[in-house]
């Protein structure tokens, strides 16, 4: 019977469902939200709210994150999979089966996206050696880590919370190796069917080979990159006027959206060039990307600039104003850009100038973080003025009553005001401001856009520009030196690649991956300062099938993303020691603890031990062993706290109260009533079945922890009406759950090997399908035998 508790419980359930799938928002919180939320409506105790962080099983996970990190730190896991990649020899057939079946071991007892990550450049250094496609082998790599998951109880989270729900229920929990024969065989039948069926459904992709610089595998990647089409030589011819500026000066790469590899001055050739390279008359530059904006400057003007007499009086009318805004101590723009606060997008205001310390900064505004004491001149309709006033975020800082004209005199405004005309051939006909890249390539700010003598205040960035147009906007006139520069910049194409040796002793090409840890997804590489921070060039970044080479600067990065990176070797190095990046190639990997490696191996055996034997809880064996990682040195404390993965461990740990109103308010009852009716008469196989294709389904698109977490109060109910065995059919559920084959999305290991294999969708589906089928089957035919149906 349905009762208010529990349409409140399904209510909560079905919108978490929704977010989960839609991921408008992050998982991590919507997990909170769902435990707030079942607090406030009163389904759960505050104390049953924030029963999760004290769970057994969360504990459980975390520990085994810190555990599988120090053995990936001392070397073990590297040197145990390095040992037996020797026996694979050149055979496709015998690499495949001695990658999959290392990664399951390791991911018996460690962290399987840790395992994948550990393994990624071995695997690429094995398709280096055999001249096999990377696709041939990151998916098996995967696959084999996600079925070595099942093997143990803590191979992966899906499995220690099945068990922790058998506990809560009153039955007994599952054992260490209660997983390893039914996991155990499907990592045998999931290898054998990649050898005789699922390796000739790969793709054949070769995205990877530009970790070496040797023969034709850095043609092959040139190639497959595109970069050929995308170099050319870009020429300062005598008398230019970027001479004398240094690289940054002159907005190449911004304005373009092409990145400098190198230069060429007096015949020597220089390739390694930053921002505050001095360039010269007649400097040859090696560009890549395309050029397409260089050369509309060259054939058409842009626009045609006119001096405004220093009339500062157009910035102010009856619709537009002056206004300041102070950053106080408690302001949440501290840090921020005025491109993240979104300033122009968001509030419709410009930003024209910010005082900071006694001094006016007009350059790079919208890319400048700013700090306490920030005083900002904004500039708007009054409308828009007045109404951010209203908003929290601006606080009492914002002054909308300065005298306006001696607040323009007192920031230098007048000297910076211009008038540009939009000729009638001008290629910015029909495109919006945002598209002008006036920022970008002249460093002006449109103010008025008058248009058939009516003035359009404030326009939005996303205003068409006309001809005959007529834009006030706020510059500095020296930029205009730096856009007939530009113009004059003349171009070679069509270079060939063995004329261009962009290897040298010094400097190299390499290619990496977002890490598992990151924390720079969503951010651009201009909000990173990339090539300022790490002294490198990102050339291209490989996603969703195909390569970026044009305005990288401005791409959110996306957990996936495969970047190919250019410059000295020593950068390369340094990078491969950043935790937020995984280098593809093992020469430039961070140095293992090898002399740590026995404690850690000891540490592991013990933990396996105390758990088996009964001596301890799983979850304090685990604790202790993570303890005893960083007491040992196997890792230090803040490599501990990194290689958590939190975001798993707030979902879990906010999910598991959604499991206990589930069960609390009935619903877990009522839907497992629901299933019986539909399902009950089939038999107790066609039900696990059943149970198998939902979990496993649902596990495709939401975090397998999550389904767990949900399935199990309705399985184990499930169970009890029509007197199955609570283990096999939680068993059934650990299982399916982990299946996560169909989708890049339904694993992060998935994820990792998309952009180094260069994947797409319909890879993972069109391989996914058949082995979940498989390991349905060999589900259904192991699982009665060891765990009968009927108690």
């Amino acid at each position: 019977m349905m009762t208010l508790e529990i349409a409140l419980t399904l209510l909560v359930l079905l919108l978490a469902i929704v977010l989960f799938v839609t991921e408008r928002i992050r998982a991590d919180l919507v997990a909170l939200l769902v435990m707030a939320a079942l607090a406030i409506a009163g389904l759960v105790t505050p104390a049953e709210a924030l029963s999760g962080f004290s769970s057994p099983a969360v504990a459980t996970v975390w520990a085994v994150f810190i555990i599988s990190g120090g053995l990936a730190r001392t070397g073990v896991a590297n040197t145990v999979g390095l040992q037996v990649f020797r026996l694979s020899g050149h055979s496709e057939v015998r690499l495949l089966v001695v990658i999959m079946l290392t990664a399951g071991v390791l991911s018996a007892v460690m962290n399987n996206v840790g395992v994948a990550a550990l393994m990624l450049p071995v695997v690429l250094s094995l398709a280096r050696q055999t001249r096999l496609p990377p696709s041939k082998l990151l998916m098996p790599l995967a696959i084999g880590c996600l079925l070595g998951g099942m093997t143990t109880l803590i191979g992966t989270p899906p499995n220690i919370l099945a068990s922790d729900a058998l506990r809560d229920f009153g039955q007994q929990p599952f054992r260490f190796f209660d997983f390893t024969p039914i996991g155990g065989a499907i990592l045998l039948a999931g290898t054998l069917f990649m050898v005789f069926i699922g390796r000739h459904l790969l793709p054949t992709r070769h995205p990877l080979q530009t970790l070496s610089s040797q023969g034709h595998e850095e043609a092959d990647a040139r190639e497959f990159y595109g970069l050929e089409d995308r170099l050319a030589l870009v020429t300062l011819p005598t008398g230019s006027a970027l001479a004398g500026r240094t690289l940054a000066e002159t907005r190449l790469g911004r304005a373009l959206g092409v990145t400098i590899l190198g230069l060429q001055r007096h015949g020597r050739k220089q390739m390694t060039i930053w921002p505050d390279t001095i360039l010269q008359e007649n400097d040859n530059l090696l560009a890549l990307g395309r050029l397409d904006r260089l050369a509309e400057l060259n054939q058409q003007p842009y626009l045609e600039f006119e001096d405004t007499g220093g009339q500062a009086a157009q910035l102010f009318s009856r619709e537009l104003g002056l206004a300041e805004l102070e950053i106080t101590v408690d302001s949440p723009f501290i840090g921020q850009t005025i491109t993240q606060i979104g300033m122009r997008r968001q509030y419709r205001v410009n930003v024209l100038a910010i005082r900071r310390q006694g001094q006016t900064l007009y350059d790079e505004l919208p890319e400048l973080p700013l700090v306490v004491g920030d005083v900002l001149l904004l500039h708007g309709d009054r409308a828009s003025l007045t109404a951010a006033r209203l908003v929290p975020a601006f606080g009492g800082g914002l002054d909308v009553f300065v005298p306006e004209e001696a607040t323009a005199v007192t920031y230098g405004l007048p000297a910076r005001l211009l008038l540009a005309r939009v000729p009638p051939a001008s290629p910015l006909v029909g495109r919006s401001l945002a598209d002008s890249h006036l920022g970008n390539l002249f460093g002006l700010v449109a103010l008025v856009i008058t248009r058939n003598g009516h003035a359009l205040p404030a326009p939005t960035p996303d205003a068409p520009l006309q001809a005959h147009d007529v834009l006030l906007v706020a510059g500095d006139p020296d930029d205009l030196d730096i856009v007939r520069g530009l113009q004059g910049l003349t171009i070679k194409r069509h270079l060939h690649m063995d004329q261009i040796e962009l290897e040298t002793a010094s400097v190299g090409l390499v290619e990496a991956v977002l890490s598992p840890h990151t924390t720079l997804a969503n951010k651009t590489l201009r909000d990173l300062h990339f090539r300022e921070k790490y002294g490198l060039s990102v050339l291209a970044i490989w996603r969703n099938g195909r390569a970026y080479r044009t305005d990288l600067g401005q791409m959110p990065l996306q957990f996936g993303d495969a970047f190919l990176l250019y410059g000295p070797h020593e950068k390369l190095s340094l990078l491969a020691q950043e935790p937020d990046f995984l280098v593809l190639t093992e020469d430039a990997a961070e140095t293992p603890r090898h002399h740590k490696a026995l404690p850690a191996t000891l540490i592991l055996t013990g933990v396996v031990l105390a758990a088996l034997t009964g001596w301890l809880p799983l979850s304090i064996a685990a604790v202790m062993g993570a303890a005893l990682m960083v007491l040992t040195g196997c890792l230090h404390m803040d490599e501990a706290y990194r290689v958590i993965e939190w975001r798993a461990v707030f979902l879990i740990a906010g999910m598991l109260p959604l499991g206990i109103a589930l069960e609390k308010s009935g619903a877990a009852s009522l839907l497992a009533g629901e299933m019986v009716g539909v399902l009950g008469n089939l038999g107790a196989v066609a039900l696990l079945a059943s149970v198998f294709i939902l979990t496993s389904a649902a596990s495709q698109f939401m975090p397998n922890a999550v389904v767990t977490v949900l399935l199990a109060p309705i399985a184990l109910n499930t169970a009890v009406d029509l007197n199955l065995s609570p283990h096999a059919i939680m068993m059934v559920v650990a299982i399916a759950a982990s299946a996560s084959f169909m989708s890049p999305v339904g694993h992060p290991a998935n994820v990792l090997i998309m952009g180094p294999g260069g994947y797409r969708f319909s890879d993972y589906v069109k391989l996914g399908i058949p082995l979940i089928l498989l390991i349905l089957v060999v589900t259904l035919l192991t699982v009665p035998l060891l765990w009968p149906l009927r108690p």
